[in-house]
Formats: C-alpha cells, structure tokens, sequence
C-alpha cells in the first residue's frame, strides 16, 4: 500500500507548554489533529476551571488562520483539589483531570502526594463523568525508575480502578508489559495511550553508544520485550489502546544539559511514525481505528468528521527547529528518514 486515507486523527495526549511555545506547538500538532487532549503542567499549573479557559483561550490565538483544531482541557490535581474545583471544571467544558504522583515528571512537584485522601475527588468524577488521566509511576527514591510503572500499579492503580468502578480511567503513555496486561484485564472504564518513542525505542536507543538526551523521556523508555509487549497490543487493534503522543517541547540547551529535561517533542512526525510502525507491523488496516476511533469513543465524544491522506514517501525531519523566543528545539526523530508523509 503506498496511500492510506483515515478519519482525521486526535491526539489524546501532548504538552504545548505556554505562551510563545505555543506559537511552535500548537500549529505542529492542528496541521494533521482535529482534537488534543492538553497536559496541565504548567508553572503554575492548571489547577482551577478558569485557568484551564484562560490556557485555552491561549492555545486558540495560537491556531493557524482557518484551522478548526480543538484544545480539549484538563486539570492538574493537587492535594486541596476540592469536589467543588471538579464540579467547576464540568461546568467549564474541562473533559478530564490528571493525576501525577509529586516528582514524577516535570513540573510535577506540586502534584498528590497522598492518593487514600482523593477518594472524594474521584468520587465526584466519578459521578459527573470527569476522566481520570494517570501518570503511572511512583516516585520513591529506592524503587529503580524501570520499575516505577509496574509498583504504581500494584500499589495504587489496582486499588484506584477496584473502588472506583465507575470511573473511567486513562493509564498515560504506558511503557510495559505489566501496564498493557492490567489494562486488557482490567473493565471497559480502563484505557491507555501509547506514545510513537515507546513503541518505536527501547532503553538500548537511550544509552547505548552514548546517552541520547532527546530520546529521554518519563516514563523512561524499557527494555526490548516490553517494547515488543506494546507492538503485539496495538497489532491486535484492541479498543482499549489510542494514540497519545505525550509530545514535550523543550529547548535544546535545556535537553542537552547536565539535568537534561525530560520530553520528546514529536508534533512534526507523529501521524506519520504511527503509520510507518503500523506499516513495519502490516496492520495498516488498523490504523484509523487506533488514531481516530477508540480515543474519541472512551472519552464519549463524537468522531471526526474529516479525513487526512498519508502517502509513501521519505522525507526527513528537520535537525533542528527555530523557536519564535529565538531558541531551538530538537524535535523527535530528527535528521532521520520518515517513510510516511501526510499529504498536502
């Protein structure tokens, strides 16, 4: 097959950071997604109903003219997040609220530190039908950072989806086996992303031959089984599994430091990496169902309407990109072939 058309495609998960970022951000992710689900972790974060439409109204000055890109909104939960903060947040339009474990990723330091004194929150999202979109990893300094993913469901994600079981829950760009298990066994409220780096690298393309700072991300990327774990669940083409590029823009000096930042910043490839992986794994039959059909069906939103052409073609991403602040970027892949390319 050398041209593929797919209902236009959402990403159920990315960063756009903020003010002049998003000059860069937004356009990189509207050129081929109808719709985006939009990380609250912010400085400060995005913990309340108005600043979540006031971070939208943002990210709509920053479309391309004519574009009909739709920022869905979140919040970021913290330890006095309030039932009435999610009632609020309803209110507003806001479609989910994220869980980050305080320290699991950047800006994340204000986030829960005791998950047993959320069950009211849960509970009014629960009720209202907010979406609970979860950072899976636990932070505590004697657990290896390989691991976190699989302790954070053993010690909470089980007990969270048990008392809860009406709650419909979003495991974030999961990055092993023991998460894309719990998700298949878990019930039909129970749901993943699956970002385009951990589906494409393992944790040799990190730190063989050299630390790769811009393939550094968190959850960090695993080794080769659980790589393959991830491939195997999106070739079944089950509906619990969509597209979330967890794409994270930092500048360049910031990732090639000596506390290099955490982030890949994917907006220019993504449709086209899924549609080479999907390619490599001969399932490009099942595709459109993984980046237009099952996102939009577990949020409980309607389908794109729109179609976007993908043709086979190498092209290659830019080694670096030029930021309007005047600094540059690195973007995922770069310098490397693409064998896909969105048409137009």
């Amino acid at each position: 097959m050398s041209e593929i058309t797919i209902q236009t495609p959402d990403d159920w998960h990315l960063h756009f950071r903020d003010n002049d970022m998003l000059l860069e951000t937004v356009p990189a992710t509207a050129r081929c997604f109808q719709r985006a689900i939009v990380m609250p972790n912010l400085v400060p974060p995005i913990t309340t109903a108005e600043m979540a439409v006031k971070y939208q109204q943002r990210i709509l000055a920053a479309r391309p003219q004519g574009s009909s890109f739709e920022p869905l909104m979140t919040i970021y939960l913290t330890n006095s997040t309030s039932e009435a903060d999610i009632e609020a947040a309803k209110s507003a339009g806001v479609v989910a609220a994220k869980l980050y474990p305080a320290g699991a990723t950047t800006n994340s330091d204000a986030a829960v530190t005791n998950l047993a004194a959320m069950t009211p929150v849960f509970e009014k999202m629960e009720e209202l039908g907010l979406l609970l979109l979860v950072h899976g990893e636990v932070t505590e300094q004697h657990i290896d950072i390989f691991d976190r993913e699989k302790v954070f469901i053993e010690q909470n994600l089980s007990n969270i989806v048990t008392r809860h079981p009406n709650l419909k829950v979003v495991f974030e760009h999961i990055t092993t086996a023991d998460a894309a298990d719990f998700v298949l066994e878990s019930s039909d409220k129970v749901a993943a992303t699956i970002t385009p780096q951990h589906l494409m690298l393992n944790r040799n393309d990190l730190l063989v031959g050299g630390i790769r700072p811009h393939n550094y991300c968190l959850p960090v990327l695993k080794r080769q089984t659980h790589q393959q774990r991830l491939l195997d669940v999106v070739q079944s083409g089950s509906a619990k599994f969509f597209l979330g590029t967890d794409s994270a823009p930092h500048e360049k000096h910031r990732k090639e430091s000596a506390c290099g930042c955490a982030g890949c910043y994917s907006a220019w490839s993504a449709i086209e990496l899924y549609t080479q992986v999907f390619d490599e794994l001969n399932v490009l039959d099942k595709l459109e169902a993984f980046a237009s059909h099952h996102g939009a069906d577990f949020y409980g939103l309607p389908r794109n309407n729109g179609t976007i052409t993908l043709v086979k073609e190498d092209w290659q991403v830019p080694a670096q990109i030029k930021l309007p602040g005047g600094d540059d970027i690195v973007p995922f892949y770069a310098g490397k072939t693409v064998h896909w390319k969105v048409k137009g």
